[in-house]
């Protein structure tokens, strides 16, 4: 398979491509109103308004101004990252991974239990603080956890990378897509929590149901499995390199630490009306009482935070880049033009089909931009006035947003992700495709479905 540019050249790609649009777009603007401290776009109020072209100095400065304009998110995403590098350097999650490992060993009839657990512990990960990149590693602690409970390998990813992909999807605390999305939307954080709640339990228990059937058809005939005969020439030994630790009671003190600043998270925000600043400063504070736990020392400490933040390098880069083409489509006044242009096709349509509309759109463009940081950047500044103008909440449209990055990450060749966890598995993409798109499927059609309630139900704030 060719491999497609880089999702940054992708973004300077778009940018040229909104240079030119700044040249054949008329210019106009709506008028803008402060609605409980929220600024929205004000129906009906769009007007022509003198053009401003942009040129080369916009194509260069646009990176520049897109970090400056970013700066919070951008700051907020490297703090965090660095945090979790701190905990990952513990080892309490690898630890708490190989005790259910152990467990299952001493008590195989618990088996059908396990790998539920596991994926709605995976899937809170997800759910939480946005575990992605992360299940390259965990992939060699769940594919020997699968094959040694009689399994196979593809049950062993599924555990792992589909576990959290159904918690990255449904997510309802995920400070790097719905608190992206949110921020830029002008939400609360983590703001709409009890119907993401329930979202978030349909999405994983979806997941549990497709993977446990699949795994009991397996025991009754294990030819049926698509990597049966891989699956025997299959080395545990090089597989399963991930160095053995014991569940000590220092992993321990960091899982609760990790669990007591997710809840006051929710606490704080619901209560106390913490934003952006105050999120980013418990993840510091949670990731030096992780250090303090585990004894890391300052210089081991120092160096995991910035391994943490260097991950999130990319997704910071891509932010400035997807945000320096909202500052030249803003500055060019052609992103009025486009919301009324479409708020026009869309006029008349149920909102129903709207939602739908919005969720397709997002999927199709994961695509190109396999970034769930990234493509709220770039497309929550028009979503959001959208969908005042269409009568649908902001809410909506971030969960039409979360649906669409979180679903397609599954499957997509374009991330890193799933390419990198399909080869260290050696399981061939037309392989996972095969396996993996009736369940994407099923995802999709609920995912459409709870869409709707908030548009047609209840008002979601």
């Amino acid at each position: 398979m060719k491999k497609l540019p880089d999702t940054l050249l992708i973004i300077f790609g778009i940018m040229i491509v909104f240079i030119g649009l700044t040249w054949l777009v008329p210019a106009g603007e709506f008028e803008r109103t402060v609605v409980n401290g929220r600024e929205v776009l004000v129906p009906g109020s769009y007007e022509r308004v003198e053009a401003n072209p942009q040129g080369l100095g916009a194509l260069l400065q646009g990176p520049v101004r897109g970090f400056i304009s970013a700066a919070q998110i951008i700051a907020f995403v490297f703090l965090v990252g660095g945090a979790f590098g701190v905990i990952t350097r513990t080892g309490a999650i690898d630890a708490g991974l190989q005790s259910i490992i152990k467990f299952s060993e001493r008590h195989p009839k618990y088996r059908h239990w396990i790998l539920p657990v596991v994926i709605t512990l995976f899937s809170l990960a997800g759910a939480t603080f946005g575990m992605s990149e992360e299940v390259l590693v965990f992939v060699l602690i769940t594919i020997p956890l699968a094959l040694a409970l009689g399994y196979d390998s593809i049950t062993g990813i599924a555990v792992s990378f589909v576990g959290a992909g159904l918690g990255f999807a449904g997510a309802f605390i995920n400070p790097f897509t719905i608190g992206v999305a949110q921020g830029i939307a002008e939400l609360p954080p983590a703001s709409g929590m009890g119907y993401r709640l329930m979202v978030w339990a349909v999405t994983t228990v979806i997941g549990i149901i497709y993977i446990m059937r699949y795994v009991l058809k397996l025991e009754k005939d294990p030819t049926l499995s698509p990597v049966y005969e891989l699956d025997q020439q299959r080395d545990l030994r090089q597989l399963g390199k991930t160095e053995h630790q014991e569940f000590t009671r220092g992993h321990r003190y960091v899982l609760l630490a990790l669990t007591a600043a997710l809840l006051l998270l929710v606490y704080g925000v619901g209560q106390w009306g913490w934003y952006i600043n105050e999120i980013a400063g418990l993840f510091i504070g949670l990731g030096i009482v992780a250090g303090v736990i585990s004894h890391l020392g300052l210089e081991e400490s120092v160096d995991a935070f910035k391994d943490g933040a260097k991950d999130m390098l990319t997704a910071a880069l891509v932010i400035a880049m997807a945000k320096g083409l909202i500052v030249i489509a803003e500055d060019g006044k052609i992103i009025d033009t486009l919301l009324h242009t479409i708020a026009g096709l869309s006029e008349g349509l149920p909102k129903p089909v709207t939602v739908e509309i919005m969720f397709i759109f997002q999927t199709l463009l994961n695509f190109f931009v396999p970034s769930g940081s990234g493509q709220a950047a770039l497309t929550m500044p028009i979503m959001a006035p959208l969908s005042d103008l269409l009568g649908i909440s902001r809410q909506t449209a971030v969960l039409a947003f979360q649906f669409g990055d979180g679903l397609s990450n599954l499957i997509i060749p374009t991330s890193g992700v799933t390419m990198g966890v399909l080869a260290i598995a050696k399981i061939p993409y037309n392989v996972w495709v095969k396996w993996f798109l009736p369940l994407f499927l099923i995802l999709c059609a609920a995912c459409m479905l709870m869409l709707l309630p908030p548009v047609l139900f209840f008002e979601w704030p």
